[in-house]
């Protein structure tokens, strides 16, 4: 089939999914309930860090997730930064992440002067090539006082951060196997996860620390916002007094134990999780019959595929994504400027983490899986409307 016959026959097949004509990437499900959160809000003057939508909206998420606790935090990015400033990472450290991620991933990793090391993906799903990496880290690993070091540049490896892509699950036991093997803590950045689970417990919940993502494109969403989950209690205390920028509890004085910072969810934002998370079943709902749909219109188009959720997981289908069956970059950005084009917005996965200018000296593995899936995969319209 020629290339502007596939075009075709792709938009053809979005245009017959998309039943409502709601063409963006993913926008959310706003209503009333949220209206009403927004307003008890501003009513009681309790739109900041302190305020009662906080604390429920945390609950929540422990209830959903099974996690002990849960801390609200501005962002994902700066849950993740706490995460590693808690683990104690920083200049004499390096952090193993998949390249093919979100640039998040790194950038928390480097507010805390540490390099992030990139790690290769499975060539036909999202999930990181663990039996290749373990074949690697025989290779460039040394051991020093119990301490994993590369050997290479002389920094210890001691933290593997997994990312649950487009909201499907990774491979959890196999990582956790590789995580003892050679004593790595596990940080899951599940920001795209929430409703997701693997073998039944929901994702961000395996490793020290996990990390949810609230910004407005997310499943469920705050505006901006995200979550530490973990289960070890005296993290989370910690967790919770950094922070709030560290302050001694006292009626008027202000006086600090740590270096703390200033994450703390505000009110307002958390109100509309709150409201975001009794719609979050109908959401996946939605999504999961989106796919479906998907699947079904692109059934006769043997050039691509419609990505599924990975055995023993229960995805939240944040992302629909197409898959071409060969990597080829060039026919990739032919058919998203066809569609972007068309008014339907697609697009690419990242650029590989470590092509970006700030990450392009950081320590690597051969990426061979990855750089075929960066050429031949195309996020398609997922929002849960559809």
């Amino acid at each position: 089939m020629s290339n502007k016959k596939l075009n075709h026959k792709i938009y053809i097949a979005i245009k017959k999914t998309i039943k409502n004509g709601q063409k963006d990437l993913h926008v959310p499900s706003l209503g009333k309930k949220e209206t009403v959160n927004l307003e008890k809000c501003i009513k009681d003057n309790m739109v900041s860090s302190i305020g009662k939508f906080t604390f429920d909206f945390e609950s929540s998420i422990k209830k959903l997730t099974g996690a002990k606790d849960a801390i609200a935090i501005v962002n994902g990015t700066c849950a993740l930064h706490l995460c590693l400033h808690l683990l104690g990472v920083n200049e004499k450290d390096e952090v193993l992440m998949p390249a093919l991620n979100f640039i998040a991933s790194a950038n928390a990793v480097s507010m805390v002067n540490a390099k992030p090391h990139f790690i290769d993906s499975k060539e036909d799903c999202l999930e990181i090539n663990v039996n290749k990496l373990d074949i690697y880290l025989k290779k460039i690993l040394i051991k020093k006082n119990g301490i994993n070091y590369n050997k290479f540049t002389k920094k210890k490896i001691r933290i593997l951060m997994v990312t649950h892509i487009f909201g499907h699950p990774d491979n959890l036991d196999q990582i956790l196997r590789l995580a003892k093997k050679y004593n790595l803590k596990i940080i899951e950045d599940a920001a795209e996860g929430i409703g997701s689970f693997y073998k039944k417990k929901h994702v961000g919940t395996f490793g020290t620390f996990g990390v949810l993502s609230f910004n407005g494109n997310k499943t469920v969403t705050t505006g901006g916002g995200g979550m530490i989950l973990t289960n070890n209690s005296k993290l989370a205390k910690l967790a919770r007094l950094i922070s709030t920028t560290a302050k001694i509890p006292h009626l008027w004085r202000y006086r600090y134990s740590h270096r703390g910072f200033n994450y703390r969810m505000p009110n307002i934002n958390a109100a509309v999780g709150c409201a975001q998370l009794m719609s979050l079943n109908n959401f996946i709902k939605s999504k999961r019959k989106l796919y479906l749909r998907y699947k079904n219109f692109f059934k006769d188009i043997k050039e691509v595929s419609i990505m599924k959720e990975p055995k023993n997981t229960r995805s939240n289908y944040w992302l629909q994504t197409l898959i071409l069956n060969k990597e080829n970059i060039i026919l990739r950005n032919q058919i998203l400027n066809f569609l972007n084009k068309k008014g339907i917005k697609v697009r690419p996965v990242w650029d590989l983490l470590d092509k970006n200018k700030p990450y392009l000296k950081c320590a690597k593995m051969d990426l061979s899986g990855a750089k075929k899936l960066e050429k031949k995969l195309i996020n398609l319209p997922s929002s849960p409307s559809l």
